[in-house]
């Protein structure tokens, strides 16, 4: 009788590799995260996400007096109402943050997912694994804070753990990023804020900007949906002359003063979806409102 247990071996392994492939729905960011898969946030009662990197670590900083604090402080300061380019102004020093606001609470974080550089230049397969990667963790509000939400977003620490990289109006990007399940992922194309959902390889849209990166259609192939991010965005990659000429994910950057002090919060106008840590002040800027239906 031939010996099949190598072929049964192979076979069992290739299956397991197929399951996998489709429940992992994010990769390593910039070489500080590890492979990970799909992503919701976890109640207090069960085990930590294995999917995220030191998620301990991103509880712990979202559940901080220092974050909360923060946050009340963006809270208690009227977004700009200029364009880009408008004045940066101070978020004044406040001995009791938290005073005359209502109670609240930040949220367990979640993934925020995005396309690849290497899928974006075609230069990746268009496949989960290599098309989408985990860059940073964000957290919604438990309530409205006078009329307001907020997202906090959280970035990898070299070396391990998460930081604090930003506070901004809105809680669109965790509500987009909660609706991940098992079995699917959910990431923007931030260029358009754009959100998605993958389903194995099928691309289908969360709102109307994704919607209109589709072309209109319901859904399209991983393959496809690479072959429309190329075509938009391959020459705009870091090193093109698109990128020096000082613009960031489609959007002109706002430069923020570099060297101020770790407790100063800066806020800042403008409609970039991006919020930095700059020079170790906390740059907030007015995010460009997206709709959740």
């Amino acid at each position: 009788m031939r010996d099949t247990s190598g072929t049964e071996t192979s076979s069992k392994r290739a299956v397991s590799r197929s399951s996998r492939l489709s429940l992992v729905i994010a990769v390593s960011a910039s070489a500080l995260l590890s492979v990970v898969g799909p992503t919701h946030a976890a109640a207090a009662k069960d085990p930590l996400p294995a999917d995220i990197p030191d998620y301990q670590a991103a509880l712990n900083a979202v559940k901080s007096a220092d974050v909360l604090n923060t946050v009340c402080r963006f809270l208690r300061t009227p977004v700009p109402a200029d364009g880009a380019g408008g004045p940066v102004q101070t978020i004044p020093e406040t001995a009791e943050p938290r005073q005359g606001l209502p109670a609240f609470t930040i949220n367990d974080p979640v993934a925020r997912n995005e396309i690849t550089p290497g899928f974006v230049a075609g230069t990746a397969n268009p496949l989960p694994t290599e098309a989408i990667q985990l860059t940073q963790l964000v957290s919604s509000l438990s309530a409205t804070v006078n009329g307001r939400n907020a997202t906090v977003t959280l970035a990898p620490t070299q070396g391990g753990g998460w930081h604090l990289a930003a506070v901004s109006d809105g809680d669109s990007d965790a509500a987009y990023a909660g609706k991940a399940t098992l079995g699917t992922l959910v990431f923007t194309e931030p260029q358009i804020r754009g959100w998605y959902q993958l389903k194995l390889n099928t691309v289908e849209p969360l709102n109307d900007q994704a919607r209109q990166g589709l072309g209109g259609q319901a859904s399209v192939s991983l393959s496809d949906y690479q072959k429309l991010v190329k075509a938009r965005y391959a020459d705009k990659l870091p090193g093109s002359e698109y990128a020096t000429k000082g613009y960031s994910s489609g959007y002109s950057r706002q430069h923020a003063q570099d060297d101020g002090p770790s407790s100063t919060l800066l806020l800042a106008s403008g409609s970039s979806a991006a919020l930095a840590l700059a020079g170790g002040a906390v740059v907030l800027r007015r995010r460009r409102r997206a709709s959740t239906h």
